[in-house]
This record gives C-alpha cells, sequence and structure tokens, in this order.
C-alpha cells in the first residue's frame, strides 16, 4: 500500500471520529408535542382535505363570526382529546356528512394539532 493511500485512510477515519464527537455533543432536537392517544397513527393529510371539502372553516365563520376561530378555543366544553373527537362527531352527524370514524379521527386531530393541543 503507498503512504498516500494510506495517508487517506488515516485523514478519514480523523473526520468520521470527529464528526461522530460533534453529533454525541450536538443538543437534542427539540421535543414533538405528544399526540393524545386517541389521535395515534391519524392520517393528518386526509384530515386537512375533510376540513377544506366539506368547508368547515366557513361554517364556523357564519356560527361564531369573525374569521371562525373563536371556535376553537378550548376552555369549555372541549377540554380533552375524546370530547374533541366527540364534537366533530356531532358535526358529523348533525350536517349528515357521512364520514367513516377514521375520518372523523383524522378530522379531529388536524384540529388539535393546529388549534386546541390537548393532551391525555
Amino acid at each position: 500500500m503507498s503512504p498516500a493511500f494510506l495517508g487517506g485512510v488515516a485523514a478519514c477515519l480523523w473526520l468520521s471520529v470527529s464528526a461522530a464527537a460533534w453529533v454525541a455533543d450536538a443538543p437534542p432536537a427539540p421535543a414533538l408535542p405528544p399526540v393524545p392517544a386517541i389521535f395515534q397513527g391519524a392520517d393528518l393529510a386526509l384530515g386537512r382535505r375533510l376540513i377544506a371539502e366539506h368547508r368547515c372553516t366557513e361554517c364556523h365563520r357564519q356560527k361564531v363570526g369573525g374569521d371562525g376561530r373563536a371556535l376553537y378555543r378550548p376552555l369549555g366544553r372541549i377540554n380533552s382529546p375524546g370530547r374533541l373527537r366527540g364534537m366533530v362527531e356531532q358535526c358529523n352527524t348533525e350536517l349528515n356528512l357521512t364520514l367513516f370514524p377514521e375520518e372523523v379521527t383524522a378530522v379531529a386531530a388536524v384540529l388539535n394539532r393546529d388549534h386546541y393541543r390537548l393532551r391525555d
């Protein structure tokens, strides 16, 4: 083996050790907020699509005025992930949206992520 080859191998080893030490010293990534158990595995893309398709925001604007966000205040009766899902189910039933249970969960998961931030 040539000295140039051995020098290249030594340089690669030194870089590998240096990079490993740098990664070990790096601060941990910020923790994501915990997802409530009821929303684990929910299809968030589906939830976003259903909210747009069924024009939930427009309906909420009519009910509460303004931009409709006042409805998303977690104070009051919607104070748990299960109650949030129940309110989405109530909209599903009252408006005859014919959403499947996993679709109701997907919509509720998006609302929780974007507005309520409720935890188990």
